[in-house]
């Protein structure tokens, strides 16, 4: 028998959040290098997906290891547990995975980041956390979008997006868009690639292309589940074992769609007017992003 329970409403969801993100353990900051590679989307937007693309072509196709976390650390978590971001890595240039928005990020490193459509960004983050850190079917989609993508910690999506989007020129910054990776799969990774410094040869693509395909990672998902997190959840944030942290799902645009209700939809279109028309002039999230096609 345990006590450990997941949360059941979002209160006593940021509560273990907050357990579980909290204040990173005693070690030494972070010291970028000019060649370091800092993957930064914000949350359920391309991370994990750039995180295997990366690592898969500056070691030509490594698997092994039990969390790609571990060899792309998350700087956020890494010495809440124990890994050491100063720390050699197993290829060049060295790479690291973030959620935070360009004023938050450390400096001095090269930055890649994918942007996602936030209708689709928060369905994904709520599948995303029921089985981990929700109850399943305890709290709804639309109850998840309206206290915690819009007025809870998650309405920081339209920060993050504008703090990158004012960096697309930056010669230290690729800006992708999800969408775009899904349909030009191939420009992707040559994008990546030739950002990065890394060699493309056509065997090396043709391998990179199995690896980040979502059969290929579907495949082996236990390598993309939040392994470290989720033992960290289970020993400080009162989780039960055994959880679905799944990351690797539908891969697809449009998740959106027959989910989320129509209050909801019209208050995201009101926050994008706000945050995002007002100083772009970019109506929809399509129409921004249409700036960035391959």
């Amino acid at each position: 028998m345990t006590d450990k329970t997941r949360a059941t409403s979002i209160p006593e969801l940021h509560a273990r959040l907050g357990q579980a993100f909290g204040a990173p353990e005693h070690g030494e900051p972070y010291r970028p290098r000019p060649t370091d590679v800092i993957i930064s989307p914000f949350g359920k937007c391309g991370t994990t997906w750039l995180q295997q693309t990366f690592h898969t072509l500056r070691t030509r196709g490594d698997m092994d290891f039990d969390d790609i976390s571990r060899v792309v650390p998350w700087i956020e978590t890494s010495r809440r547990l124990g890994l050491d971001l100063n720390a050699e890595q197993r290829a060049e240039p060295r790479g690291f995975k973030s959620h935070m928005a360009w004023d938050e990020v450390p400096k001095g490193a090269r930055y890649i980041v994918s942007v996602r459509d936030p209708r689709d960004a928060v369905v994904s983050l709520h599948r995303f956390m029921e089985g981990w850190f929700l109850e399943p079917g305890a709290v709804e989609v639309d109850e998840f979008a309206q206290q915690n993508f819009m007025r809870g910690p998650a309405k920081r999506y339209w920060h993050h997006l504008i703090s990158w989007w004012e960096q697309r020129d930056n010669p230290d910054v690729l800006l992708l868009a999800y969408e775009h990776m899904l349909k030009h799969p191939e420009a992707a990774i040559r994008r990546v690639a030739g950002f990065c410094g890394i060699a493309l040869d056509d065997e090396l693509l043709e391998l990179t292309l199995h690896h980040t395909s979502l059969e290929f990672m579907l495949a082996h998902k236990d390598r993309f589940d939040d392994f470290l997190m989720r033992g960290l959840s289970e020993r400080v944030a009162g989780i039960p074992p055994g959880s679905d942290s799944a990351k690797v799902r539908e891969g697809r645009a449009g998740s959106h769609r027959n989910v989320l209700g129509a209050a909801v939809l019209e208050e995201m279109d009101g926050i994008w007017q706000q945050e995002v028309t007002s100083r772009y002039g970019f109506v929809t999230y399509d129409e921004m992003i249409a700036t960035l096609e391959p």
